[in-house]
C-alpha cells in the first residue's frame, strides 16, 4: 500500500491487514472491553476453535495490535492502542487531503453556479436587425 509519501506504510499496512478479518476485530472488541483475557475466554465469545482464536491473535501481535504475557500456564492477550497511532494519523491525513480536495470542488461548483446566475440576469443586447 502506498503512503503517498507520509511514511510509515509497513506498520499501516500491517495494521490494515490485521483488521480486514471480522473475527479478528471481534477479538479486538473483546480485548479492549475486557482489558486482558486469554485464548480460552476469547474462544467462548467467539464462533471459531480456541485453535483459530490463537491463530487470530498472532496475526494481531504480528501487526503490534495486542501483547501477549504468560501469567504461570495462561498467556493473557491485551489490546495495544498505540500501534493504532500510525494508521490513525494516515487516515486523518487521507481525511483532510479528500477534505481539501472537496472544498475545491464545491468552489468550482459554486463559482460556476454564480456565473450562469449572473449571465441570466445580465440586460441582453437589442437585437441587431
Amino acid at each position: 500500500m502506498s503512503d503517498g509519501g507520509r511514511g510509515g506504510a509497513e506498520p499501516v499496512d500491517g495494521v490494515l491487514a490485521a483488521l480486514a478479518d471480522p473475527t479478528r476485530r471481534q477479538l479486538l472488541d473483546l480485548l479492549a472491553e475486557r482489558g486482558e483475557a486469554t485464548a480460552t475466554t476469547l474462544a467462548e465469545r467467539v464462533p471459531v476453535s480456541r485453535q483459530a482464536v490463537v491463530k487470530h491473535l498472532a496475526v494481531l501481535g504480528g501487526a503490534g495490535l495486542v501483547t501477549a504475557a504468560r501469567a504461570g500456564r495462561e498467556v493473557r492477550y491485551a489490546v495495544r492502542p498505540a500501534a493504532l497511532d500510525a494508521t490513525a494519523r494516515w487516515m486523518a491525513a487521507l481525511a483532510t487531503d479528500w477534505d481539501r480536495r472537496l472544498a475545491a470542488i464545491k468552489r468550482l461548483a459554486e463559482a460556476a453556479e454564480a456565473a450562469e446566475q449572473e449571465a441570466r440576469h445580465a440586460p441582453r443586447p437589442p437585437d441587431a436587425r
